[in-house]
């Protein structure tokens, strides 16, 4: 019988069980494990990094390159020494201990004090499954999956990695917008993590099934997965995103304030709420146009009545500080008898996904009946980059991808009918690496980010453009910022997208946001205030509102609301540069912007379950107000000394203490040691240059590297950047900072820099680039 693949499990049978080690051999850096017609491969990728592959039937597939971005022989060969034993071959690196047991063939991990892990339990296969299972260790922690509702660890639950449209999710869905099948494990003292490498649907049983068990499954021919070790979560990610690409520097204005509804649905509309943020002096960068800006709903078209005239408009917006993003979905108007180009050209160059017997596959969505575009194959993704000539021509600068998971019904919108996949045996991609949909689906809505972002690269080449979608797979940082879809205007929700938003970073994926106030329902004047709090944090911060839901602009709750609203987007607008090098961190290590606090605090098991205290980089800690009514909240302190950022009250760490939080105020607080500069309030990003910045110095002992470029181009890419370095330390009763002379070719020009020593007394100097050392007297030096 011929083995079958797709979404679900095709068959009950029991498991064929992986056996004994037979034979082996070492070619290079890869370890060929023969167990009869079964066969393994071992491969060290470097010393801390290992790639397993089951073949049940003893073929291996042929590499994709959807997902990781390196072959196996791109990595240095590491130094190791293999030695085998009458029991066990054993591979040793500089970091990690592996162990393949003979009897049956079973692989298990230890770090360099002998602590095991990724431990087999078994592996095995039956008809259109392949699957392994390992020890759960009595404090194992697990985190990741990709985008996830619910709480932080996700011990005891079941991940499925199916892409789906979640709406109106709640806390216990499992299938999500993205499908990011890799994941951290944390206990004290040891980190590690797993990316299984398969884009069929998989699954994770992370202890539901059997309490001390995990398993990862899916309905592939083979299992490929890798076992990634690191001292620190930090770690796990920075060779994670080695495996699947990094988030490329966004444009600084991708980092201000973002304000959408489904839909602004005139150019009077979108001009008065423009007017209302200047008028207001409330910080805004972004305006997004949902659907009703086009002509029927068809994509890369402009609705002749509502906005006649685009390119004006958006010259407009521009004069004012304002970036247009505009929605694009890909269903593609199935108009055979009308004169739409996208259709016609799409269909006369086969770009449209068929069946296997032929025919066109199509679903309905806004447009109605719709086909859809095969964003595997690269001619399909370089014809739909281009189509967005139609949009950037008329300014705009940023593409926000939706409904690509793909979302599409059986029937007209309006009619009862139910959601639908494309066929699981339609073939997607070019002939020498593609395959159906059953192993492509889950990566639509990466692939069509891909098109999203390469088109623009090539239609905007002088200015970076900002790309966001609903759908994605690992790798998706590659080319997207990701928000967390239809969310709804509920407290649960508002709490909930802390650890979402924790988990999809921890997933490589640093630039996350969720829509403030709440996508669907009406948003209470003081939920939109508690939201706007918390959203000041979202590495993406964009406010958004469904068509039959009450207005959710700052201003339509009250003059109280809008005033907080006001302050936390002007302290958004401050924070950048700080914000701005988190990214640039990112970029470079792939670090998570937004973290949990196990992330820099991960051997103090009180932040394993700590989902509802948030860091902004290392130095900035929040505990936001995530229920009506609350002015007092606890908070956790871990080790070390921290400051609250509105008061300055020192506290010794390791303890909780109880925070006064009034509507007005989210609690904040600074580790000793940090340095946090500042620039002056804008009303955009670029409103004028930065002739003044602050740096906020908290005494202790700490640094921190500023990065800066113009904020736009590409010149960084040739060395158009400055960094400059900046170091506080304690010296009896004396604080000293010290600036480094700043790095890099771009030229930031002189400038007035403030430096507060918190709680002190500030000085100040003109940065020409050159050394700087200040000194403070504080009695109360820690």
């Amino acid at each position: 019988m011929p083995q079958v693949f797709g979404k679900l499990p095709t068959t009950d049978q029991p498991w064929s069980i992986l056996g004994d080690l037979q034979r082996f051999n070492l070619e290079n850096r890869h370890l060929h494990l023969d167990c009869g017609e079964a066969q393994l491969r071992l491969s060290i990728l470097s010393p801390k990094l290992i790639r397993v592959r089951l073949a049940p039937q003893g073929e291996f597939l042929p590499r994709r390159s959807w997902a990781v971005t390196r072959d196996d022989d791109q990595w240095e060969i590491p130094q190791f020494e293999v030695q085998q034993t009458d029991d066990a071959i054993v591979i040793q690196t500089d970091q990690i201990c592996v162990k393949i047991q003979r009897h049956p063939c079973q692989i298990t991990c230890y770090d360099l004090q002998g602590q095991p892990f990724a431990h087999d339990a078994e592996m095995g296969w039956r008809t259109g499954q392949v699957a392994a299972w390992k020890t759960i260790h009595t404090d194992d922690h697990f985190y990741g999956f990709g985008e996830r509702s619910g709480l932080l660890d996700k011990r005891y639950e079941i991940k499925t990695n199916w892409t789906i449209d979640a709406l109106d999710y709640s806390s216990i869905n499992d299938e999500m917008y993205q499908a990011i099948p890799f994941f951290i494990t944390l206990r004290t003292g040891l980190v590690y993590g797993i990316f299984l490498n398969s884009t069929y649907w998989s699954q994770f049983d992370l202890g539901a099934t059997k309490s001390d068990v995990w398993q990862m499954q899916t309905n592939s021919p083979e299992l490929d997965y890798y076992i990634i070790y690191g001292t620190t979560p930090a770690d796990i990610l920075d060779t994670y995103t080695q495996l699947t690409g990094r988030m490329p520097l966004p444009p600084k204005w991708a980092l201000g304030y973002h304000q959408c509804r489904w839909s602004y649905e005139s150019e009077e509309v979108v001009q008065k709420i423009a007017q209302e943020f200047r008028d207001r002096q409330i910080p805004c960068d972004v305006i997004h146009l949902d659907i009703d800006y086009m002509h029927g709903y068809r994509v890369f078209t402009w609705s002749p009545k509502r906005f006649p005239d685009p390119a004006k408009l958006i010259g407009d917006l521009k004069q004012a500080g304002f970036k247009a993003v505009t929605i694009v979905d890909p269903g593609v108007k199935y108009e055979p008898d009308g004169d739409y180009s996208v259709y016609h050209e799409g269909l006369g160059n086969e770009y449209f996904v068929r069946g296997a017997d032929g025919k066109l596959v199509y679903g309905y969505v806004w447009a109605d009946k719709s086909v859809f575009p095969d964003f595997l194959r690269p001619e399909v993704r370089e014809w739909w980059g281009n189509y967005q000539k139609v949009l950037t021509d008329a300014g705009i600068a940023g593409i926000w991808n939706d409904m690509n998971e793909p979302t599409l019904d059986e029937r007209p919108f309006g009619d009862e009918g139910k959601k639908i996949f494309f066929p699981l045996d339609a073939p997607q991609g070019p002939i020498a690496e593609g395959g159906t949909h059953a192993e492509t689906h889950n990566l639509y809505g990466l692939t069509m980010s891909r098109s999203a972002y390469q088109g623009l690269e090539q239609l905007r080449p002088n200015q970076r453009s900002f790309v966001l979608t609903r759908s994605g797979f690992a790798g998706i940082q590659r080319w997207s910022a990701v928000w967390m879809g239809d969310n709804q205007s509920l407290w649960e929700h508002l709490e909930m997208s802390l650890p979402m938003l924790c988990n999809t970073s921890l997933s490589g994926v640093a630039f996350v946001g969720a829509d403030i106030g709440g996508f669907a329902g009406n948003a209470t004047p003081e939920l939109f205030a508690r939201w706007m709090q918390i959203g000041m944090l979202y590495p993406f911060m964009r406010a958004h509102s469904a068509l039959k839901s009450n207005l959710h602009e700052p201003w339509m709750f009250g003059d109280r609301v809008e005033q907080i609203c006001r302050q936390y987007i002007e302290l958004r607008y401050q924070l950048l540069p700080y914000l701005y090098t988190l990214f640039w961190q990112s970029t470079t290590t792939g670090a998570a912007i937004l973290r949990p606090l196990l992330y820099d605090y991960h051997n103090d098991p009180k932040t394993y379950a700590l989902h509802d205290q948030v860091m902004l980089g290392a130095s900035i800690m929040a505990a936001p107000i995530c229920r009506p009514g609350v002015e007092y909240r606890a908070v956790y302190l871990p080790e070390g000394v921290w400051y609250d950022w509105w008061s300055g009250d020192r506290y010794q760490g390791n303890t909780s203490i109880l925070a006064h939080a009034p509507l007005e105020r989210m609690p904040l607080y600074i580790k000793a040691g940090s340095i946090i500069p500042m620039q002056p309030v804008m009303q955009f990003v670029d409103e004028h240059p930065i002739k003044q910045l602050r740096l906020k110095v908290w005494s202790g002992d700490g640094e921190f590297t500023l990065y800066e470029d113009d904020g736009e181009s590409f010149e960084f890419r040739s060395g158009a950047w400055a960094t400059t370095t900046y170091r506080v330390r304690e010296v009896d009763t004396a604080v000293i900072v010290e600036v480094e002379a700043r790095q890099g070719d771009w030229n930031v020009g002189d400038r007035a820099v403030i430096v507060e020593l918190v709680g002190v007394g500030e000085q100040s100097f003109i940065d020409n680039g050159n050394i700087q050392r200040l000194e403070f007297i504080a009695l109360n030096a820690t």
